[in-house]
């Protein structure tokens, strides 16, 4: 086992199991029932069972073992200094498409910060490109069976993915899939897709080379590159035109059409945006396949869609009489806007509305809610009639915090523009209780989760 730093717990959950048993911040963890701990995979694994043993030292020098009985899957209730038990890794390559690249200078650090860690795959959703996965971090994920592996593979072309990644061992990177493959672990694929570079027959290629992965890989997102406007001295990327998304919305739909015939899912599946440039509808639930890819945007409109319909045909209506207002990216506005006049047709005497802010800060071409700040919303918005409410989705701030992307905060906006602000939660309900003013303003640290109107 790879030796690590020490495992200081930081805090003990009131009522927890840790506490009772008089675990405190600055205790250190040595080890679970005799194993040393290498990272917070190590911790999770020995820690499920209903018997365990822990050695903690305290700051001291003294030396508590501890024998506890629980339910197998119960948390004792501890956190620790560093949430993975060990240090980030870092990304090893220089994709031509990385939009942290394409940021401004001047950013808090952490946004510059590039992970490419197989255990933030398993623990928070993170796609990873297997260019710095070691034997043992393989060996560990099928000994633990860590599914599902969340892999960037934008190629299956080893060549064209080492030169798109920047990285001579990227195209050899793959063959890592196959052991995850032999050992039945599930998998989710993703490919940024680059306008003259991975697109067309490379994409058809692509799809073709991942199909052989089935039933294990679950499922793969086809998503647009993002382009900010500041990419000086970067790979010339060009944005995908209406046509070109039509064309990948062609190519992708046979693919599910063969997929789905042979191994009854649809597999290989278009973020919402490919929809919205091709002035396309969004497909039907079931051909998401349980919308597994939500994260990378895919499913997002079709999903928030049906639940505002079921919402709202579940409403009588009345004649409550007030002015909300909400701002979203270019990308969503549309469909809200549609959301906001089905909801005033039951609920005539409420006026909403839907403002599309434009990023300016990363160019124009930034069409998410995600990736808006503080400051194209002030500028945006002031002056503008914004009601009772200032609606703002959950994912517009950084997660834990009340701030947005430019470290401006909610209350700063708050006062600038005179209005108070709901941050909205990720589901249809949400969006209609927070538009009738059926809820009390949400605390704005509350952004954990994937946002449906972006």
């Amino acid at each position: 086992m790879r030796k690590t730093g020490k495992h200081i717990v930081s805090k003990v959950l009131p009522g927890s199991i840790a506490e009772e048993l008089e675990i405190e911040p600055g205790d250190e963890l040595v080890s679970v029932s005799g194993k040393e701990i290498e990272d917070i995979l190590d911790y999770h694994y020995l820690m499920n069972d209903e018997y365990v043993e822990l050695l903690i030292r305290k700051p001291n020098g003294e030396e508590w073992e501890l024998e506890i009985e629980k339910e197998y899957e119960d948390d004792i209730g501890i956190e620790f200094e560093n949430g993975l038990m060990d240090n980030y890794r870092s990304c090893h390559n220089k994709c031509i498409f990385c939009f942290i690249d394409q940021m401004p200078k001047g950013m808090r650090d952490t946004l510059y910060f590039k992970d490419d860690d197989s255990r933030l795959s398993f623990l928070q959703g993170n796609y990873v490109t297997l260019t710095n996965m070691s034997d043992h971090d393989i060996d560990r994920i099928v000994y633990y069976h860590m599914e599902p592996m969340n892999i960037s593979f934008q190629t299956m072309n080893p060549d064209l993915r080492c030169k798109m990644l920047h990285n001579r061992f990227a195209g050899e990177a793959l063959k890592k899939v196959d052991r995850f493959y032999e050992a039945g672990i599930h998998m989710n694929g993703q490919i940024v897709l680059c306008k003259g570079v991975n697109d067309g027959a490379e994409l058809d290629f692509s799809i073709r080379e991942l199909t052989k992965y089935l039933p294990y890989l679950q499922s793969v997102s086809v998503v647009p590159v993002g382009l900010s406007k500041y990419r000086d001295g970067l790979f010339p990327l060009e944005p995908f035109d209406k046509e070109d998304a039509k064309k990948v919305l062609d190519l992708i739909h046979g693919w599910q059409k063969k997929a789905y015939q042979e191994y009854g899912i649809h597999f290989v599946h278009a973020s919402d945006e490919w929809y919205i440039l091709a002035e396309q509808p969004f497909p039907p639930a079931e051909q998401y396949d349980g919308y597994l890819q939500l994260e990378n945007g895919v499913g997002m409109m079709r999903l928030l869609l049906d639940e505002v319909k079921e919402e709202i045909e579940n409403r009588t209506g009345d004649d409550r009489k007030h002015t909300v207002s909400l701002a979203t990216g270019l990308l969503a506005a549309p469909v809200i806007q549609q959301i906001a006049d089905q909801l005033c047709e039951k609920y005539p005497n409420v006026t909403i509305h839907i403002y599309p802010i434009v990023n300016e800060f990363f160019g124009e071409k930034i069409t998410v809610s995600g990736l808006l700040t503080g400051q194209d919303l002030k500028k945006q918005l002031t002056d503008k009639e914004l009601g009772k409410q200032l609606l703002l989705p959950c994912n517009i701030l950084r997660t834990g915090y009340d701030v947005f992307l430019d470290d401006v905060t909610v209350g700063e906006l708050e006062k600038s523009l005179q209005v108070n602000i709901n941050i909205v939660k990720s589901s249809g309900r949400a969006l209609i209780e927070a538009l009738l003013l059926e809820t009390e303003t949400i605390e704005h640290s509350y952004t954990d989760e994937v946002n449906k109107y972006e």
